[in-house]
């Protein structure tokens, strides 16, 4: 490879939420889905230099910035976007947010499917809305999705939005065109907007690929709002930058009137530079990226057959977040999660975070180096070995 996946980069003491949120040094974060890899050269040389010039003020948002996710998604994914269509903001959960509130009013109801993103519940309940859940389902190590309980559900005509998460965080599939193509017509027949969360777009295994929702149809495209970063994509979490994308003018004139509302409507130097970068100059790291988180699984899998095979590992089609099945233990998500940061100290995520469908599972991050990562599975291994959960 040419770039260096296996360097180990010190964040303690950097102000990491993920790493310093930790009050014992030995704790190992295997939680917050953030990357312990650099991001790429190109973007850290860009900002290297936007630091250079030495004065930080409001930024204008350059018509390069446009371009730069133009090309991208139509080089890369077949989807032409208009600059037309886009709005930028500081981050893909307050673009839920936004157009959350644009699209409803209290008392609306909005559909996911469970388990989920668990930014995705407080978005909807702190803009007064009633979370409805369409439970993915879960069987021979994966998860398919239960359309005549979608269908039921949307049919509901309190439903007014549809949050789709594709790639799925954290069960790990990468969304087909037949799948998405499914939802989108159970949607658009019962007149459901989908709020397509893509963030994940670029973390997707050979074998499978990533179909942006608004690019199957034009009644897709009109019937749906698309939210993108580069952030998990690129490590640039931090850097506060995202879009919203929107064909229909109607509805991104109420988006971006909530986005002002929400007082969301000012990115940073930094995040223009590093997106322009990163969509521009860092495709062949991402690329070299995809293999060694696809490593890090594989490793990942085989580790868990061989000493942890009580626990079956979902299937990961993209996300570098894997998700583990531990109901063998009888214990809830919470209590398997404590246990293992008080005996062993490692931390990962509790299932329960992500709906109810979730109880009984843990999330792994696997974004860091192979090093690391054998450190955490080792913990695992020997908190298993203890029989300290039981």
């Amino acid at each position: 490879m040419k770039y260096n996946f296996d360097e180990i980069v010190p964040r303690r003491g950097t102000n990491s939420y993920k790493w310093d949120s930790a009050q014992a040094e030995d704790v190992l974060p295997m939680w917050v889905a953030d990357m312990d890899f650099r991001t790429a050269p190109p973007v850290v040389e860009a900002l290297r230099k936007r630091v250079k010039h030495g004065i930080f003020g409001y930024t204008k948002v350059p018509s390069a910035y446009y371009e730069a996710v133009i090309n991208w998604f139509a080089r890369r994914h077949g989807w032409k976007i208009e600059k037309d269509w886009m709005i930028y903001t500081s981050g893909v959960v307050p673009a839920l947010s936004a157009v959350i509130k644009a699209l409803t009013v209290p008392g609306d109801r909005v559909l996911v499917q469970t388990p989920v993103y668990n930014c995705f519940f407080s978005s909807i309940r702190n803009n007064g809305c009633d979370v409805v859940a369409s439970p993915l389902v879960y069987a021979d190590g994966t998860y398919r999705i239960d359309f005549e309980k979608l269908e039921k559900r949307v049919s509901d005509p309190r439903v007014k939005l549809m949050l789709l998460c594709n790639p799925h965080n954290p069960a790990g599939r990468v969304w087909t065109r037949q799948e998405l193509t499914r939802i989108g017509e159970v949607c658009f027949r019962h007149d459901v907007r989908v709020v397509a969360d893509e963030i994940h777009c670029e973390l997707v295994f050979p074998g499978h690929t990533y179909t942006p929702f608004a690019s199957i149809s034009k009644d897709f495209l009109m019937n749906s709002i698309t939210c993108i970063s580069p952030s998990k994509a690129f490590n640039l979490a931090g850097l506060q930058i995202a879009n919203i994308v929107s064909a229909d003018e109607n509805m991104r004139m109420k988006i971006d009137k909530a986005i002002n509302i929400n007082e969301v409507c000012d990115v940073n130097p930094f995040g223009v530079e590093a997106l322009i970068a990163a969509y521009n100059e860092g495709e062949e790291w991402l690329e070299e990226l995809n293999h060694y988180l696809l490593a890090n699984y594989n490793y990942l899998k085989v580790y868990f057959m061989e000493y942890l095979p009580q626990f079956p590992v979902v299937m990961l089609e993209g996300t570098y977040l894997v998700w583990v099945d531990c109901k063998v233990l009888g214990k809830s998500s919470k209590e398997i999660v404590t246990a293992l940061l008080e005996k062993e100290k490692i931390w990962v995520n509790e299932g329960s975070m992500y709906g109810e469908a979730g109880e009984g599972f843990i999330r792994i991050n696997i974004a860091c180096p192979r090093q690391v990562l054998t450190d955490g599975l080792e913990r695992l291994k020997r908190v298993s070995k203890q029989q300290t959960i039981r």
